[in-house]
C-alpha cells in the first residue's frame, strides 16, 4: 500500500476536524469522546491526527472570534441560522487563514470548497467560496 502525501494527510485531517467540529456543534460530547468516536469510525492515520487535533482545538479557541469575522464577511447570514456544516466548514478555514501561518491561504479556501461539496449542500461550495473570496480581497 503506497504511503498517503502530506496533502492528502491533511485533507483528510480537516475532513475529521470539520466532522468533529459538526458533532460538538450539535451535542454536549465532549472532543475527546467525539475524537475517539471518529478515529475509530474514520481510521484516520496516527500521524494525520495532530494536525486534525490542533485545528479543531483552534477553532475551538477562537470560536468566538471566528463567528464574529463570519458576521462581518456575511453579514445577511447569522451565523447561528447558517446550517451546521456550513459554519463549522468557515470556522476551519478562517482559523488556517488566521492562525495556521504555514497554511497558504488558497490552500485553506480551496480545501473548504472542497469539503463544502463533500459535506455541504448543493449550494455549500458557492457559499463558502464567496465569503472566503470576500477574505482573500480583504487581505
Amino acid at each position: 500500500m503506497l504511503a498517503e502525501s502530506p496533502g492528502d494527510l491533511r485533507r483528510r485531517s480537516r475532513a475529521f476536524a470539520l466532522q468533529a467540529l459538526y458533532e460538538l456543534d450539535l451535542s454536549s460530547h465532549s472532543v475527546d469522546g467525539s475524537v475517539r468516536w471518529l478515529q475509530q469510525e474514520e481510521h484516520l492515520p496516527s500521524d494525520a491526527l495532530p494536525f486534525a487535533l490542533q485545528l479543531i482545538q483552534g477553532v475551538i479557541e477562537h470560536q468566538v472570534e471566528l463567528d464574529d469575522l463570519i458576521e462581518t464577511l456575511a453579514p445577511t447570514w447569522p451565523v447561528r441560522l447558517l446550517a451546521s456544516v456550513d459554519r463549522n466548514i468557515l470556522r476551519l478555514a478562517l482559523y488556517e487563514v488566521k492562525f495556521e501561518a504555514d497554511v497558504p491561504a488558497k490552500a485553506a479556501i480551496n480545501e473548504a470548497v472542497e469539503l463544502a461539496k463533500a459535506f455541504g449542500s448543493e449550494s455549500t461550495s458557492k457559499f463558502v467560496n464567496g465569503v472566503m473570496g470576500t477574505v482573500m480581497e480583504l487581505q
